[in-house]
C-alpha cells in the first residue's frame, strides 16, 4: 500500500452536491485547504491538523481518515455508504451483533 493511502476511500458531496472520492491523506489536505474559510469550524481545523500530522508521518492515515469522517459527517458532507471509522475497525467483531435484534 502506497505510504498515506487509505485502506478505504472516503466519498464526500461537495460544489453542488456532486461526489468526490478522497483515497489518501493529500487528497483529503487539498480538499480542506481549498475550503471556503466562510465554512470552517472546529472540526475542519481538526482534520486538517491531522493531514498535516499525517503529511510529516506523525499519525497514520486510518486516524487522518477517522477525522476526514468526522468532519464530513459534521458538515452534512459524507457519502451514506462510506463506513465510519468504528464500522471499519470493529467491523469482524460487530458483524454478530449487527444481525441480532
Amino acid at each position: 500500500m502506497n505510504r498515506g493511502q487509505f485502506e478505504e476511500p472516503v466519498t464526500l458531496l461537495v460544489g453542488m452536491g456532486f461526489p468526490r472520492t478522497i483515497e489518501s491523506v493529500m487528497d483529503a489536505y487539498l480538499l480542506l485547504q481549498d475550503w471556503s474559510a466562510a465554512n470552517r469550524n472546529s472540526a475542519h481545523a481538526l482534520a486538517l491538523n491531522a493531514c498535516k500530522a499525517g503529511i510529516a508521518g506523525e499519525i497514520d492515515p486510518q486516524t487522518v481518515r477517522a477525522t476526514l469522517v468526522t468532519f464530513a459527517r459534521r458538515n452534512d458532507i459524507l457519502l451514506p455508504n462510506t463506513p465510519s471509522p468504528a464500522a471499519t475497525l470493529g467491523s469482524e467483531t460487530m458483524g454478530n451483533e449487527m444481525h441480532a435484534g
